[in-house]
């Protein structure tokens, strides 16, 4: 219970010379680049995140999809575009993650997505508010080869979900985790690793040992806490938990709050991942949800043309000159122990 000893072991598995080779140059590129401030590139990356949609059907409070407050074009990712960035990036590509803003299982095609890449031996994961879990949803899930399945999951009670959750139904959620554990034993398949994931905010974090006792009543693999990102953190907000340790800010003496984070010059996303929107903008990483800095088009470009370009490069070399200038960088826990 609790441990994630045979997901390691699924990802180990998939992994190849090329793979590691790749993953290798990638490193050494990173340490290369923080000691001498310029930007240097020899792998690919190691992770993407691309997005099924921006759709959703919660409205939570921090949250772009469930604000509809996006200024970028809303939509559904399409079939051609999702095999032309995989059939390039495969070879060296060890861990794909369905997920960036809205709800994957929105996409009547999410799944067969998920078979696509799985076939490839990609490593795939996703993060759905399980609303959309039923029988069989939850059989085409472990179908799939869907390697690991997040499920938020922010309170252990109605009540106190849908203070964070807004238009959720915590009965949905866990009628769909138990489908999808169920489901697995059915099928007799180790995949996907079910990992509950509880978002920390002030309205449920009395609730934190409960999920824990939640998660090994239904037989869930793990349970993960996160911090939440708020936006005007600043001034103080009543999302933030009580205790810190559950926070990405903290109080200053003046009663304000500010990131725990020194936001040093370096961050290994850069070298390691990068998010590709719906429609195929490449952005540097989840904290850029409005897509504002475009750092190529993929429907215009190949991956490696943007990923190795001048464009890319400047927003790098920007990072290990003044990281704390960047907008996206002032709200993220890069570079330091708290949770993501």
């Amino acid at each position: 219970m609790f441990t994630g000893l045979q997901d390691a072991l699924n990802l180990g598995k998939k992994l190849t010379v090329r793979k590691s080779r790749n993953a290798a140059r990638v490193l050494s590129g990173y340490y290369q680049s923080r000691i001498t401030g310029i930007p240097n590139l020899s792998g690919l990356p190691i992770s993407i995140a691309i997005e099924p949609t921006t759709s959703c059907n919660l409205r939570c409070p921090e949250c772009p999809s469930g604000l509809r407050s996006f200024t970028r074009p809303t939509g559904m990712l399409k079939d051609d575009l999702f095999k032309k960035v995989i059939d390039e990036l495969a070879p060296t590509l060890s861990y794909l993650i369905f997920y960036f803003q809205g709800e994957p299982y929105l996409n009547p095609r999410f799944l067969e997505m998920v078979r696509y890449a799985a076939e490839k031996r990609i490593y795939t994961a996703t993060s759905t508010n399980a609303h959309y879990l039923d029988e069989a949803s939850a059989r085409a899930t472990v179908q799939s080869g869907l390697d690991r399945l997040i499920i938020s999951i922010d309170g252990t009670s109605q009540d106190t979900y849908q203070q964070y959750r807004i238009g959720g139904n915590l009965d949905k959620v866990i009628e769909g985790t138990k489908n999808v554990i169920r489901m697995k034993k059915e099928l007799k398949s180790k995949t996907p690793h079910v990992i509950f994931q509880f978002l920390v905010v002030r309205p449920n974090e009395h609730q934190v040992p409960d999920v824990y006792a939640l998660a090994k009543q239904l037989g869930v693999d793990q349970v993960l806490l996160k911090t939440a990102q708020i936006y005007d953190y600043a001034n103080g907000s009543d999302l933030l938990p009580e205790q810190e340790k559950y926070s990405r800010y903290k109080k200053n003496a003046d009663g304000g709050y500010t990131i725990k984070n020194n936001l040093d010059n370096h961050c290994w996303k850069m070298w390691h991942s990068c998010v590709i929107t719906w429609d195929g903008k490449v952005v540097p990483c989840c904290f850029d949800k409005d897509a504002h800095h475009v750092l190529g088009d993929l429907t215009q470009e190949s991956f490696r043309q943007i990923w190795y370009g001048e464009k890319y490069n400047t927003f790098r070399r920007s990072l290990l000159k003044s990281r704390r200038e960047i907008e996206i960088c002032k709200n993220c826990t890069e570079g330091t122990n708290v949770w993501a």
